[in-house]
């Protein structure tokens, strides 16, 4: 059976209310208020528990409001038994106060800074004002009022320091998740770059191909038009497969198709061939199982390596390695063409401008989130070279 939620408060704030009379009552009844026998008006503080989490600072007032005169009430009736200077009758508030200390933590941990400083300057006043109507006979009123001081600031402080911790956590959780959204559009975008700017490069080549030889070579028109039908399925269909996945609500049921590796290599280099670029591919080193982010990683800087000869380099050849050897796979793309002239006044070869820079941005990008190096530039000779190294993990060594 649930309790409704109207009952559940009307039964919180009846319990806390009734704090207000418990204590004293009970100790009114207690012949000799000391000890095990404060048990029960110290326990009774459990009545105003269930406030603390909805209003603090009410359930804090609630708590000395009824905390207070009991304490003055077992001291004036323990200080009519024992002789003067004795402890025993500060008991019962020394009780009381370690439970106003903790709603004052809780009340620091929970509000801002300024309303838990007024419930501590609040609390200390209330017990200050309780140590002038105790009557114990001991005159230690100033040692207690400093401890009880002390205890308050202590309280505070610590309930303080907690929030800022979970503020603080807060915080970084807000920021990780923001870097996490950041850092997948950014994979998202190197994708749809490294995807699509491939793509369009061999087709805008294969089309003023076909476009010049249309009339004279009907046989290699044809090719280039087959060129770019094969070309422009094989994007649509991954552009498909990563729609799929970024609409998908469970991304456990999205395709798992395999990401392109080294033994696409070749696939790739036919590609660029039919664009014009003879692409020499060199392997170095004993083929071994690589993670599939090395194996991604190393397919996207070649795929983007010769793009970019392709649309940039004004040559019809360029040279790929790929080093398998050591604790790291090398690869390295070369070509000896003249290049574009660099856009908006720059110098340089014209893949360093406007143009391409997402390419590059995007290798580099790929290279750091690997503890990969990556590097990219003119040639002394003549030409352009793009070296990327990437570390390899232990177990895949």
């Amino acid at each position: 059976m649930t309790v409704p939620p109207a009952v559940t408060r009307a039964l919180t704030w009846v319990a806390a209310l009734a704090y207000l009379a418990v204590p004293t009552v009970v100790v009114l009844h207690t012949a000799e208020p000391t000890g095990i026998r404060l048990a029960l008006p110290v326990l009774s503080a459990a009545l105003v528990v269930p406030l603390f989490p909805r209003h603090p600072g009410t359930a804090l007032g609630v708590l000395l409001a009824g905390s207070a005169p009991a304490a003055i009430a077992a001291s004036s009736r323990i200080a009519a038994v024992y002789s003067p200077g004795t402890t025993a009758g500060w008991q019962l508030g020394q009780a009381q106060a370690l439970l106003a200390a903790l709603g004052v933590a809780y009340v620091a941990a929970t509000r801002r800074p300024r309303a838990a400083a007024a419930a501590a300057a609040a609390t200390l006043a209330v017990q200050a004002l309780s140590l002038v109507f105790a009557r114990t006979g001991a005159d230690t009123h100033v040692s207690h009022l400093v401890v009880l001081g002390l205890t308050t600031a202590l309280a505070w402080t610590g309930g303080h320091l907690l929030r800022e911790r979970r503020r603080h956590a807060r915080e970084l959780r807000s920021r990780e998740a923001a870097e996490a959204v950041t850092a997948e559009r950014l994979r998202i975008a190197r994708e749809l770059h490294d995807m699509v700017a491939h793509s369009i490069g061999v087709i805008t080549i294969q089309a003023g191909v076909g476009r010049r030889v249309a009339g004279a070579r009907p046989e290699e028109a044809h090719r280039a038009l087959a060129a770019i039908e094969s070309t422009g399925k094989d994007t649509l269909a991954g552009l498909r497969r990563m729609l799929v996945a970024l609409r998908a609500d469970d991304p456990e049921a999205a395709p798992r198709e395999p990401a392109p590796g080294l033994a696409d290599l070749d696939r790739l280099v036919a590609a660029t061939a039919d664009a014009g670029v003879r692409v020499g591919l060199e392997r170095r080193g004993t083929p071994r199982g690589l993670p599939p982010d090395v194996e991604l990683a190393v397919y996207r800087i070649v795929q983007e390596g010769v793009t970019n000869v392709v649309r940039h380099a004004h040559t019809d050849a360029c040279r790929v390695v790929v080093d398998l050897s050591g604790d790291a796979v090398g690869v390295e793309i070369t070509d000896d063409g003249p290049g574009l002239p660099a856009r908006s006044g720059g110098r340089g070869d014209g893949r360093q401008g406007s143009g391409a820079g997402y390419g590059i941005t995007g290798m580099r990008e790929r290279a750091a989130l690997l503890r990969g190096e990556f590097t990219a530039g003119p040639r002394p000779g003549g030409g352009f070279r793009v070296a990327a190294r990437l570390p390899v993990p232990e177990e895949a060594r």
